[in-house]
This record gives C-alpha cells, structure tokens and sequence, in this order.
C-alpha cells in the first residue's frame, strides 16, 4: 500500500465518521423560555442557518405568542409550518412574524421549515 493510499483510506475513515455523527450523534438543542409581559407571553426565535432556539418552552393557560425574526434569505427557510394548527407562513414578508399559540392545553407543536429541513418544536407545559 502506497502513502497515497493510506492517506486516502484515513481521510475516508474521518469523513465517514463525521457524517455519522452529523445524522446519528446527540447534539445539545437551544432551549428559550418566553417572556410574560402584560398577562401575554412571548418568545423569540431567530430564522438564520436554522431556528434559534429550536424548542421554546411556554406556560399553559397564558396566552402566547411566537415571533420568528427572519434575518435569513435561503429559500428553504422563507416558511414556517405548523402541521398540527394549519399554519403555514410566509416569513419574507416582514422582520418579525408573530404567530399565536394555543395554551389550553399541555402539548408539543412541532414547526418546520417550507421544506421540512429545519424543525423546531413550541413546548407547552
């Protein structure tokens, strides 16, 4: 076996790990908690590479709300989807989008990028 070929073999064996680790590994998730200012809650996320955070954590029975501040301009993050409200936003057309959040019950919303790449999830407890 030539060097070539060992430093091929290694640089293969490194990348496969990586990969392996990008799609399978643990990674530590940003948590946000909301605000309550005047008997409403609300919580930030900022659109940029991703959703930061990407778990907002709110308090049951007190009204709520999301705002995604865009400062992104991939495609794939233009839209916000919440499958389980029916909401599907446009995230272009202003800074800051604000989206309502039902807290009457406890529950995990799940929310989604337009092509369902990026996720996130609105924790109500």
């Amino acid at each position: 076996m030539t060097i070539t070929q060992i430093i091929t073999l290694i640089v293969a064996v490194i990348l496969i790990g990586f990969i392996l680790w990008w799609f399978f590994g643990k990674h530590q998730e940003a948590v946000g908690t909301a605000s309550v200012d005047q008997g409403v809650q609300e919580a930030n996320i900022v659109v940029k590479g991703g959703y930061s955070p990407s778990t907002v954590v709110l308090k049951q029975g007190v009204p709520a709300k999301v705002n995604f501040d865009m400062r992104d301009s991939t495609a794939c993050l233009s839209h916000v989807v919440f499958e389980q409200l029916g909401v599907n936003k446009d995230l272009t057309k202003q800074k800051i989008t604000i989206i309502d959040i039902p807290t009457d019950k406890k529950g995990t919303y799940n929310f989604a990028c337009g092509m369902d790449m990026f996720h996130g999830k609105v924790v109500v407890k």
